[in-house]
């Protein structure tokens, strides 16, 4: 995606505290409205309010995850998780794929009101759509902004399925509202909880909340009865694939009642790569031969390397009580798409 189905008139309305930026609009984007915020949590961000001409996007037909449509109500993700694979796509904002990914939020204002409209077109036909599966719809921008609920409301309006996938606690903001959607349509939520050691989430994930809270969020949604879906993703070569870490964070996944979990290793896509490739010979220097021999051929670490891990993870899920469900039964989280040839570099 480019920016022809962007554009950005003045907006009124501005969430509180906001006041103009003054950075030059990137090429990209002319007539952005452009936002600081002067609270401690926003610190070096820059917001960019623009009208979307659509929001209900089609996933490319070669892709392999399980569903057909999503919405991303932003680009761009203070998250700052260092192997996030929608990098790359920022460059195509005229932005770069490091900090400015981080830093440089895009915000579709009106993704509420034009979700309704599109899903009352007479070509609409009610398809599931997926939410998270780019950037987090939860991010902390989220917390300004209050998109998601206008979103969740106009599928729960027509009764259109969804699913949410997320990091961001932020979702237990709008646990009412989901219960009555439910009630209306088929609903999945799910968490991205790759592991739950502190130090090593600071490290790579900052922006987020912390696995605890994401855990404490699971049993929330549990407790409400939501099956809950938890993506263990990524897990990373020699940082979070030995026994003792998939132990703990299934055992804890299990413990937060969450219905199921799926493994996930750690792929690396151009722009989340190099990003990645420098915080490792950074802070671990004495893992970058394994990490140039896993992923020489490209993206994807070598199928072995990933029906080994998965195994072990199931494993440890039957002893904990946990089960994989099959897609037929509901969609949790996406799968992990097939690895594309491609040669790349790391380091």
């Amino acid at each position: 995606m480019r920016w022809e189905n962007l554009t950005a008139p003045p907006v009124e309305g501005v969430p509180g505290r906001a006041a103009p930026a003054t950075p030059p609009l990137p090429l990209a984007l002319p007539g952005a409205v452009v936002r600081t915020f002067d609270t401690p949590g926003f610190a070096g961000m820059t917001f960019y309010e623009v009208h979307a001409r659509s929001i209900l996007n089609k996933v490319p037909g070669t892709s392999r995850v399980p569903f057909e449509w999503t919405v991303n109500p932003y680009r761009g993700c203070s998250h700052a998780c260092l192997y996030c694979f929608a990098r790359k796509t920022h460059t195509y904002l005229d932005f770069d794929a490091g900090a400015d990914f981080d830093r440089q939020v895009i915000v579709k204002v009106n993704a509420g009101e034009l979700l309704r409209r599109e899903l009352a077109a007479p070509r609409w036909r009610g398809a599931h759509v997926a939410m998270g599966t780019n950037v987090d719809c939860y991010q902390r921008a989220e917390g300004r902004y209050r998109l998601m609920p206008s979103i969740i409301e106009a599928l729960r309006d027509f009764a259109n399925p969804f699913s949410i996938l997320t990091k961001g606690t932020l979702i237990v903001r709008d646990l009412p509202l989901l219960r009555q959607a439910a009630q209306a349509t088929r609903v999945g939520v799910s968490f991205s909880v790759g592991f739950v050691d502190e130090r090593l989430w600071r490290s790579v994930e900052p922006g987020t909340p912390s696995p605890q809270r994401r855990l404490d969020a699971i049993r929330q949604f549990t407790d409400a009865g939501f099956e809950v879906g938890v993506l263990m993703a990524p897990i990373l070569p020699g940082l979070s694939d030995d026994d003792e870490s998939i132990e703990s964070t299934v055992a804890a996944i299990a413990a937060a009642g969450a219905a199921s979990v799926t493994p996930l290793p750690l792929h690396l896509r151009p722009g989340a790569r190099e990003w990645y490739a420098q915080w490792l010979a950074r802070e671990h220097p004495h893992l970058v031969p394994r990490y140039r021999e896993l992923y020489r051929s490209g993206a994807y670490a070598p199928q072995p390397y990933q029906r080994e891990l998965t195994a072990r993870v199931r494993v440890a899920a039957r002893r904990h009580g946990l089960y994989r469900p099959d897609r037929s039964e509901h969609r949790q989280v996406p799968a992990a798409p097939a690895p594309a040839p491609e040669q790349l570099s790391l380091l």
